[in-house]
């Protein structure tokens, strides 16, 4: 894609690749317009040379500059753009159309509501979009998430970018009508029925959940403060099946008027959280103080990232995609990724020193394995190795991994039970309704093994509200807890697996209230086929 189809961007997401109804295995890809990679302006044609007339500061007449946000298209300051997965073709997506010019911090699919939610750099909302590009609402963390933890609200104060007043200054970042920092939402999430987001440039890191209708459940939670050597944004946040959250941090934004430097780079962190398990009451946070880190790039530090990240499948040791281990890379942006003089001679066989683009690295090479980071590969995101000097031109990054569990089968059971319903691999006897649906699965590591969190829903309105759960795989151990909260996943320990397994599951789906009656009560029966993650959790497995 050229800057003239969709201008500078730097939000990315894919959706889940179905069409009309059917899942195609190709995704379509969303980018989002952004002021990440700098604001050009320019004014008509002064001087007959067939060019309009590029400007520092704000004056009258003034437009941006073609191919700052994709006017080809007629794009703006907040579009989203949507790019075929098939056809490449090149469409608008939605538009926030209050958006004055600062743009959108990121972009994240819902794939259990089939929704977007895209971060608004000017107004601080975290704006909700249907499949079809439509707003729906949005959420207002500066008013409705801070007081959650005890932080005063804050109101966005109005501010917007006018490239036509005075005040506007092409390279200072703090004239271009940006949100106050302590609502100034940059990344974005979803994981586990709730949307994760980052906050403010001494980085925290939010959620709210996201209700079975898809909306947002009104309950905003603190989850951690960014413990990294610099106060930088995290633009990017990325979940792993094992329950590691990956950040990316980018340095202060810049616009050189050369075109060198859009970032302040050489000090952005790319690091991972865990959850404490189980949870210490001592500390404030639900995930442990202190995070691990990544070596990315050469340069002293080992801290270029340029704020995207992802996680891959696996790659062996010749360098060989394997897809049957998902999440094991991971999959960064970065700036002078190789520029290293001391290690000059021993870089030169590997290619080009000048590599501005993507580092991949096995997950589970943090700090202080992987120093210098000889464990990682590279790659440019132009293929041209001659601009050593340019800082912040790479942005963010996605990874297709179609790898995330799949609900199951659904099993007919006599005997006054409610019907089962099959999904569309499994042809029902008869034309039967649903009494249970599996959302989304979301794995975790604990120190019991493995941990499964299932979204549940109940199309039948059967009104169910406790899960047994049992175990079809020999040699292998299936538990749930006694109780479940309301509003949270059914949760599932499995033990005496092997990674990568398929686990068979079986279910059934009640009212606490008919078992307290004694006898028999009513069950939604299925077998769920679990593939777990190829991760060891450390848990006892059973001989082979």
């Amino acid at each position: 894609m050229t800057a003239g189809q969709i201008g500078e961007v730097f939000g990315l997401t894919y959706d889940d690749g179905m069409r009309d109804g059917v899942p195609s295995g190709i995704p379509n890809l969303y980018a989002a317009a952004t002021s990440l990679h700098g604001i050009e302006i320019v004014t008509p044609d002064a001087d007959d040379d067939g060019r309009p007339e590029r400007q520092r500061r704000g004056t009258a007449g003034a437009t941006f500059m073609e191919g700052q946000f994709g006017t080809e298209n007629g794009g703006g300051p907040g579009t989203i753009w949507k790019i075929d997965g098939i056809t490449g073709a090149v469409s608008k997506f939605a538009d926030i159309d209050t958006n004055s010019g600062p743009g959108i911090g990121n972009l994240a699919f819902d794939p259990t509501h089939r929704e977007f939610f895209a971060s608004d750099l000017d107004t601080g909302l975290i704006h909700r979009i249907d499949p079809d590009g439509n707003l729906i609402d949005s959420f207002d963390h500066g008013v409705a998430g801070r007081p959650a933890h005890g932080l005063a609200p804050v109101a966005d104060d109005g501010a917007v970018m006018d490239i036509q007043a005075a005040a506007f200054d092409g390279e200072d970042p703090g004239t271009w009508g940006y949100t106050q920092d302590g609502r100034r939402v940059w990344a974005v999430a979803y994981h586990g029925g709730r949307l994760y987001y980052s906050v403010g440039e001494k980085a925290e890191i939010w959620s709210v959940g996201i209700a079975s209708d898809g909306g947002f459940a009104g309950d905003p939670r603190w989850e951690l403060t960014v413990k990294a050597d610099q106060d930088y944004a995290v633009t990017d946040i990325a979940f792993d099946n094992k329950g590691f959250m990956y950040l990316a941090q980018r340095g202060p934004v810049e616009n050189r008027y050369d075109y060198s430097r859009f970032a302040s780079s050489g000090k952005g962190e790319v690091i991972r959280y865990q959850r404490e398990d189980p949870d210490d009451p001592a500390t404030e946070s639900i995930w442990v103080e202190v995070p691990q880190e990544y070596a990315i790039g050469f340069p002293q530090d080992n801290r270029q990232s340029a704020g995207g990240v992802d996680l891959q499948y696996r790659y062996d040791a010749e360098g060989n995609l394997d897809t049957g281990v998902c999440t094991d890379t991971v999959v960064n942006t970065g700036d002078k990724l190789r520029d290293n003089p001391e290690l000059a001679e021993r870089l030169a066989a590997g290619g080009p020193l000048a590599v501005h683009g993507v580092q991949l690295t096995p997950s589970a090479l943090v700090k202080p394995a992987n120093v210098p980071p000889f464990g990682s590969w590279f790659t440019d995101f132009d293929g041209y190795f001659e601009d050593p000097d340019v800082q912040g031109h790479v942005g963010d990054v996605r990874v297709w991994r179609p790898c995330e569990g799949r609900a199951g089968y659904y099993e007919e059971i006599p005997g006054g039970y409610l019907p089962p319903f099959y999904p569309p691999d499994f042809p029902p006897p008869g034309n039967l309704p649903p009494c249970l649906d599996v959302e989304d699965v979301q794995y975790f590591c604990t120190p019991r093994g493995l941990q499964a969190d299932l979204y549940l829903k109940d199309p039948a309105g059967f009104g169910g509200d406790s899960i047994k759960a049992l175990s079809k795989t020999p040699g292998v151990g299936v538990t749930t807890p006694m109780s479940h909260a309301p509003g949270k996943p059914y949760t599932i320990d499995i033990t005496g697996h092997s990674p990568g397994e398929t686990v068979n599951v079986g279910l059934c789906f009640y009212r606490k209230s008919d078992r307290d009656k004694g006898g028999y009560y009513p069950c939604c029966k299925m077998t769920l086929p679990l593939r777990t993650p190829a991760v060891d959790c450390e848990a006892p497995r059973r001989d082979r």
